[in-house]
C-alpha cells in the first residue's frame, strides 16, 4: 500500500522508522512527503527515512496527484486557531477518494462534522487516533469495544509537554528549563507556547466532545488557561502540603448544556489525575452504562504517536 506524507517532522520520521521496522509483516511504503520547509520528494518505489526533497510541489492537489498513494497522512503542525491548513489537506484527499490518518487534532476540533461527512460521501475511511492519547486507544476504544453507550464527560491530563515542565519545577528547575527539556525530547508543538498556554489541551477537549458526544465545537469554546503563571516556588509550597498541579482538560454534559474548561488545578498527590506524571497522561470516560473509565499511558514518546498512526493504518487496511 502506498503512502503519502504532509507534515516530516519528529512524528513523521518515527512514522517511517517504525514502516521500516515492521515492514516485512506490514508491507507498506512511503512513496511521496511534502513539507514546508524542506521540500517535496517522490519515490515511486518507496522513500528511506532521510529521503532527498527537492523543490516543493506548488500546491497540495499537485502533490497529490503526483504521489499515486491511497493513503494520506496529515502530519503538520497544530494551528489551534482554525486548524489550517491541514483541513484543505484533508480535503483535498478525500476529493480525490483517498483515505486520510492525521495526528493532527486542529481538524478534529475545527471541523470534525463536516469532515466525517465528506469522508463519508467520499466513501473513504478517515482516521484520527494519535490527535488526543499518542497511540493509546481512544476514538477505536469507543468505537469498536463499546457499542450503544452514552459518554456524558470526560476528565482527562492529556499535554504531555505541561506534564514535563511541572515536573521539571517540582524538582526545583525553571519554567524555561522545563520548556527546553520537553523541546529536546521532541514532544512540544511547533509553538512551544501552544501548550503552555493550555491551546493544544483545548484542541484535545474539544476533539473528544465532538468525536464521542457530538458537541460541534472548536478549541475557541474551551475556557482555557494554561500554566505560564506556575513558578517552581508554587509546586515546593504545594509538595510540602501534598499537593501538587496537573494541566486538566474537562467536558461534561448537563442541564445547561456542555461546559468544556482546560485549568492548572490543584490536585492532592494522591489524586488519580495527579499520577499522570512526565509525559504520561490519563483519561476518565463517564459513561450511562459502564460508569467511568480510565486510560492511562505511562510516559509517551513521539514513538507511541508514531503507533498512533501505524495502527490507523493497519485498520485502514482491512477495508480498502
Amino acid at each position: 500500500m502506498n503512502l503519502a506524507l504532509i507534515g516530516y517532522g519528529s512524528v513523521g520520521k518515527a512514522f517511517a522508522r517504525l514502516l521500516e521496522k515492521k515492514h516485512s509483516q506490514y508491507p507498506f511504503r512511503i512513496v511521496a512527503i511534502h513539507t514546508a520547509r524542506q521540500g517535496t520528494a517522490y519515490g515511486p518505489h518507496g522513500l528511506p527515512v532521510d529521503p532527498k526533497f527537492g523543490p516543493k510541489a506548488a500546491s497540495i492537489e499537485e502533490f497529490l496527484d503526483r504521489s499515486q498513494a491511497e493513503v494520506v497522512f496529515e502530519v503538520s503542525a497544530l494551528n489551534p486557531s482554525t486548524g489550517e491548513p491541514a483541513i484543505s489537506h484533508i480535503r483535498a484527499a478525500f476529493a480525490r477518494g483517498l483515505s486520510v490518518v492525521t495526528a493532527n487534532k486542529g481538524p478534529i476540533a475545527h471541523a470534525w462534522p463536516a469532515l466525517e461527512q465528506e469522508a463519508r460521501m467520499a466513501g473513504v475511511p478517515f482516521r484520527f487516533e494519535a490527535t488526543v492519547m499518542d497511540g493509546a486507544p481512544v476514538f477505536s476504544f469507543v468505537r469498536e469495544t463499546m457499542p450503544g453507550i452514552s459518554i456524558s464527560g470526560f476528565t482527562g491530563v492529556l499535554n504531555s509537554t505541561t506534564g514535563v515542565i511541572l515536573q521539571a519545577m517540582e524538582e526545583g528547575k525553571s519554567f524555561e528549563e522545563g520548556v527546553e527539556i520537553a523541546r529536546r525530547m521532541g514532544i512540544t508543538e511547533a509553538d512551544p507556547s501552544f501548550d503552555t498556554d493550555g491551546w493544544d489541551a483545548a484542541a484535545k477537549t474539544a476533539a473528544l466532545a465532538n468525536v464521542l458526544m457530538n458537541a460541534r465545537c472548536t478549541p475557541m469554546d474551551v475556557d482555557t488557561k494554561g500554566i505560564t503563571r506556575i513558578t517552581p516556588e508554587k509546586m515546593a509550597e504545594l509538595k510540602a502540603k501534598g499537593k501538587t498541579i496537573r494541566l486538566v482538560s474537562r467536558g461534561h454534559q448537563g442541564k445547561d448544556g456542555l461546559k468544556m474548561r482546560v485549568r492548572a488545578e490543584v490536585l492532592e498527590a494522591t489524586d488519580t489525575l495527579a499520577t499522570a506524571r512526565g509525559t504520561s497522561n490519563i483519561l476518565l470516560l463517564e459513561t450511562d452504562c459502564m460508569g467511568t473509565l480510565g486510560i492511562f499511558e505511562s510516559n509517551p514518546g513521539v514513538e507511541q504517536t508514531a503507533y498512533g498512526l501505524f495502527s490507523d493504518l493497519v485498520d485502514i487496511a482491512k477495508t480498502i
